[in-house]
């Protein structure tokens, strides 16, 4: 089982490789994903009434 402080010591050296750019890439591209998963389901749920 890895120590927290290797775990964030990961997360630190993938920070630094992407940067800011890849880091609001990543996180704008999981929130839109929801979306679409959001409004697909709530459109499959109108569909089956």
């Amino acid at each position: 089982m890895e120590n927290p402080q290797e775990n964030n010591s990961k997360f630190k050296k993938w920070f630094k490789r992407v940067g800011w750019a890849g880091f609001a890439f990543f996180t704008i591209k999981g929130l839109i994903w929801l979306v679409i998963f959001y409004f697909g389901a709530d459109t499959l749920q109108s569909c089956i009434k």
